[in-house]
């Protein structure tokens, strides 16, 4: 018999109540992840938490959603919101069906196709390739880390007060600084996919956001996700997004300028359309088979990271591949079997950190109690 509605506030209500807080969920779903999202709330030192799971065998019906929202901003399944550095799962995307067209290879260098842009201060773009650009295995520094903050808690996060960067600019930063370790080295930078949207450009004559939209965008129909570009507002309907200071208080930085972040984490969705790229991405349906293999292949950056993807294993034996995103206002998490038929995305209104075991603690819920492997 299904649990009454009355009996799932009442155990939501306790578990809220555990944590010292008082607020009630608005929007209580019978899912294992919605115990977590009040502990991702305060954890989070967020308003508000939102996750939408697909787990029907095929990844694209029989969704399952939840909410909490312990200040009444509103947030929704179909909000759209900054999904920061899932990005670079979709540059990675375009990349490697390029790398299939012969339009590139994976071994060029990025002198081939940017000449003279990295060099200096012990910065040789002659020899990083791209597939060290796609496995974050370059060594080069990462340009987030030297953006100026009116908080430090922004430090690698494109902040509020962030003036727009060009890519050129954002590269010209990073390469003012030595190697932030040697190449071959695992070390995570959005510096480099920074530079694989140039390679987008200069391959392509068009841009990354519009070889995403053309190659993933449209294909998918996925009517929520863009790239704005200049475009400081999000699109409707949108809950307000919030940058907590060191001091507790919350600024609202719904609108901000994205270019600072660019190719390595300009992208706007929604949870129902990251579920269904990772679906899609996972169930083979944009790659093809040698191109998904290289994209998981782990090898290179000691089993942490693919190109644009990293697994995960959990205690349950289940490994999901997929992405985090963190900019300013939002913190996302997309997450899916190797099959692409169990996806599970969840968003934080705020750029707090979420702490790796509670995040992990929601994973397992989603994906070890279901029996998915």
């Amino acid at each position: 018999m299904p649990i009454s509605r009355a009996l799932l506030v009442a155990l939501l209500v306790l578990s809220v109540l555990a944590l010292g807080s008082t607020s009630l969920p608005s929007e209580p779903h019978l899912t294992p992840a919605s115990s977590y999202l009040p502990r991702l709330v305060v954890e989070g030192r967020a308003p508000a938490a939102a996750f939408l799971a697909r787990h029907d065998g095929r990844g694209n019906t029989g969704a399952d959603k939840g909410y909490y929202d312990s200040e009444g901003t509103g947030i929704g399944a179909f909000d759209h919101f900054r999904a920061g550095s899932i990005t670079k799962s979709f540059v990675a995307t375009v990349v490697l069906q390029l790398a299939a067209e012969s339009a590139l290879r994976l071994d060029d260098s990025v002198e081939d196709h940017l000449p003279g842009v990295v060099r200096d201060h012990g910065n040789a773009g002659d020899l990083i390739t791209l597939r060290d650009l796609l496995t974050h295995t370059s060594g080069l520094y990462d340009y987030m880390g030297a953006l100026p903050a009116t908080d430090p808690a922004l430090t690698g996060v494109a902040g509020p007060s962030a003036q727009p960067l060009s890519p050129g600019a954002a590269v010209r930063l990073a390469v003012s600084h030595p190697p932030a370790a040697a190449r071959g080295s695992y070390v995570y930078s959005s510096t480099n996919y920074v530079l694989l949207g140039m390679v987008v450009l200069r391959v392509t004559g068009h841009t990354y956001g519009a070889e995403i939209r053309r190659r993933i965008i449209t294909p998918l129909r996925l009517t929520g996700t863009s790239l704005p570009g200049a475009r400081t507002t999000l699109p409707l309907p949108h809950s307000p997004a919030y940058h907590r200071a060191v001091d507790g208080t919350l600024r609202d930085v719904t609108s901000i300028d994205p270019r600072v972040a660019g190719a390595a984490g300009e992208l706007v969705s929604t949870l129902d359309d990251l579920d269904r790229f990772y679906a899609a991405l996972l169930g083979g349906r944009l790659l093809g088979p040698a191109e998904l293999s290289a994209m998981l292949d782990t090898r290179a950056a000691g089993g942490a990271y693919g190109m644009g993807i990293h697994p995960q294993r959990l205690s349950c034996g289940t490994t999901v591949w997929g992405h985090g995103g963190r900019i300013s206002g939002s913190r996302v998490r997309s997450a899916a079997t190797r099959d692409g038929r169990h996806v599970f995305t969840f968003r934080v209104d705020t750029d707090s950190p979420v702490g790796p075991d509670l995040e992990t603690a929601l994973l397992e819920a989603e994906f070890c109690t279901r029996g998915s492997s």
